[in-house]
């Protein structure tokens, strides 16, 4: 079930509502679009914190990547 809401905005919010409205969205589609976009944003940047902690913690990922570097650092070395 839908249901209203009553919000009040500052100037930047205001300015930010009017530019996706010449969009051609309704203010409340302005509103839904951006409530949603957050909570997928913010869902994501978890994700990707928690995916980083798992490489993170990955000693076999940790050593080859140093191995990587290393490789890379005699190579540039090299020239």
């Amino acid at each position: 079930m839908a249901r209203a809401i009553s919000v009040r905005l500052d100037d930047e919010a205001d300015k930010a509502l009017k530019t996706l409205e010449s969009t051609g969205l309704t203010q409340s589609e302005v509103i839904r679009v951006a409530l949603v976009g957050q909570v997928r944003s913010r869902r994501r940047s978890k994700e990707l914190a928690a995916e980083v902690a798992a490489l993170e913690a990955d000693e076999h990922d940790r050593e080859e990547m140093l191995a990587i570097v290393e490789l890379m650092e005699s190579l540039r070395a090299a020239r």
